[in-house]
C-alpha cells in the first residue's frame, strides 16, 4: 500500500510516544549502519513506538523498513517528512504517512514538535544540521529536554572534540551535555528509549513540544 497523506494537526492531538531517526542518504543496504538502523525501528515497532524519518533512501529506507516489517498488528505509524530535492530524496514506499517539505526549515521544526527522543545514526551534512538544530533548541529551552542518542564512534569523536575545544574555552556549559548520549549500537539506543518512554508513560503531559515552540506553531495544531 502506498503511503497515505500525512495530517500534522491530527497527529498532534494524539499523545503518542515517537522516535525520529536521522543519518545518511547515502548509505547502502549492505553497509553494516543500514542494519542497524533497520534492527533499532524494527524493535521500536515492536514495542509499539511510532518512528518519524525523512522518508527518502539510506538510513531512512533502513529504518521505515525495519518499522513496517517489526509492525505485525499495524499499531503503530511510520511517518516520513520528505524533502524536495533535485536528487536523492525520492519517497520510500514502506512509509505509513508522508508529507512533503520545500524548505529544510519548516521539516526540522516538524521533527521538532512530533519527537521525544531523537535517534542520530552515522551522516554528512543534513545529518549534522539535525543533530545540531535539536541541541540547540534544547539549549535555549524552546523543546523540551529529551535524549539525543548518537550511534556510533563518528559521534563520539565529535563530542570528545566538543569537550576537547568549545566546553574547555566556555562557549558551553557542562550542562549542555546532558540530553546528548553516545551509544555503539542499536541495542544500547534501545535501552536508552525504552527509559524515555517510561518516564512519558508516567505523564504524556508533562512537557509538549508543539505548545512550548512557539505561538505560531501552536496556532497549526489548535
Amino acid at each position: 500500500m502506498s503511503p497515505q497523506p500525512f495530517n500534522l494537526k491530527k497527529e498532534l492531538k494524539k499523545n503518542d510516544f515517537r522516535v525520529a531517526i536521522f543519518g545518511s542518504a547515502r548509505i547502502k543496504e549492505d553497509d553494516p549502519v543500514y542494519k542497524e538502523a533497520y534492527r533499532l525501528a524494527h524493535d521500536l515497532a515492536g514495542d509499539n513506538i511510532d518512528l518519524i524519518t525523512g522518508g527518502g533512501p539510506g538510513i531512512m529506507q533502513a529504518a521505515s523498513s525495519g518499522h513496517s516489517d517489526g509492525d505485525e498488528n499495524g499499531t503503530s505509524d511510520n511517518i516520513g517528512l520528505n524533502i524536495a530535492l533535485p536528487f536523492e530524496q525520492v519517497p520510500n514506499e514502506t512509509l505509513d504517512l508522508i508529507t512533503t517539505h520545500e524548505r529544510f526549515s519548516t521539516r526540522l521544526d516538524e521533527f521538532m514538535m512530533l519527537s521525544n527522543v531523537v535517534v542520530v545514526m552515522p551522516g554528512g551534512i543534513g545529518t549534522c544540521l539535525e543533530f545540531f538544530y535539536t541541541w540547540q533548541l534544547i539549549q535555549v529551552n524552546h523543546i523540551c529536554k529529551m535524549p539525543i542518542i548518537l550511534v556510533g564512534k563518528m559521534w563520539r569523536e565529535l563530542i570528545n572534540w566538543v569537550i576537547d575545544e568549545p566546553l574547555k574555552y566556555g562557549y558551553l556549559s557542562s550542562e549542555d551535555l546532558d540530553s546528548v548520549v553516545c551509544v555503539e549500537h542499536a541495542g544500547q539506543a534501545m535501552e536508552v528509549i525504552q527509559k524515555a518512554k517510561a518516564e512519558f508513560k508516567k505523564n504524556p503531559d508533562a512537557c509538549i513540544n508543539w505548545r512550548k515552540y512557539g505561538d505560531d506553531l501552536q496556532g497549526k495544531v489548535t
